[in-house]
């Protein structure tokens, strides 16, 4: 099974990049995030043979799955804050796979409230984690994590000490996620390798000059992580004309 994550950053500018992107790549199942709309054009994904699922909100957020296989919808909201409206959480069950697909809090200004409402939102995100992994259910958590996880994440660490994706806090939580058992899908099968992002600024060239950071993750329960093929970034979407500032991270499962 092929699945796919990709923070696509306004489905309506982007619409046909991803169409173009599921046609050449086939992929199971696609994870998108940063939506930026209410609308979500589900159409064009059936006329693909994709079912899809999405929550969004008006002009920020917003997660979709789009799956080749019956969709079931468990949850559309992180539990832990029932006052909390943003669209960043999609749990479903794919094949008798749990997926669950998340655009964690960019957390930006460091001292902020949304520093704050990134580190309560991975606070939540934590004990979720956890009784996941004490379950039969095989699980996979996907998307854009806002969270650099080392300084081989990095093209320059300096450059990223300012900011709230490099801040010990959120880092500390993801790593958390690792003790608990859980399995960093590409880290794990390209341990030590420098250079592979799957983020570049739009500014200064950062694409064309490889400076970029590695945000987007696949974290896999112990029984996903057994069935564990390959994991890549897929570089071609971001040399595009208008593309978004992330690309697609793929895992491939037996």
């Amino acid at each position: 099974m092929k699945i796919a994550s990709w923070n696509i950053n306004s489905i309506r500018a982007r619409v046909e990049h991803v169409r173009q992107w599921l046609q050449s790549q086939s992929p199971d199942v696609l994870l998108l995030q940063e939506l930026k709309g209410p609308e979500f054009p589900a159409l064009v994904f059936k006329d693909l043979g994709y079912e899809s699922v999405a929550v969004t909100q008006k002009a920020y957020n917003g997660v979709a799955v789009l799956s080749k296989h019956p969709i079931e919808t468990v949850n559309t909201t992180l539990a832990g804050d029932e006052e909390d409206s943003h669209a960043r959480f999609l749990e479903v069950m794919i094949e008798g796979i749990r997926m669950v697909n998340i655009y964690l809090p960019n957390g930006n200004p460091i001292g902020s409230d949304k520093f704050l409402y990134k580190l309560a939102w991975m606070d939540r995100l934590l004990p979720q984690m956890n009784r996941w992994r004490n379950e039969t259910t095989p699980t996979l958590v996907g998307g854009d994590f806002n969270v650099i996880p080392e300084d081989i994440d990095c093209h320059k660490p300096s450059a990223w000490m300012g900011d709230a994706l490099f801040q010990p806090e959120p880092r500390a939580r993801y790593r958390a996620l690792l003790a608990m058992g859980y399995t960093d899908a590409f880290r794990s099968l390209h341990p030590g390798e420098p250079g592979k992002f799957t983020f570049w600024d739009y500014f200064r060239q950062a694409f064309e000059h490889n400076r970029g950071i590695r945000i987007d993750h696949f974290l896999l329960c112990p029984r996903v992580a057994t069935r564990l093929q390959s994991c890549y970034i897929d570089l071609e979407p971001r040399r595009k004309e208008k593309p978004s500032d992330h690309t697609p991270i793929v895992v491939e499962l037996r």
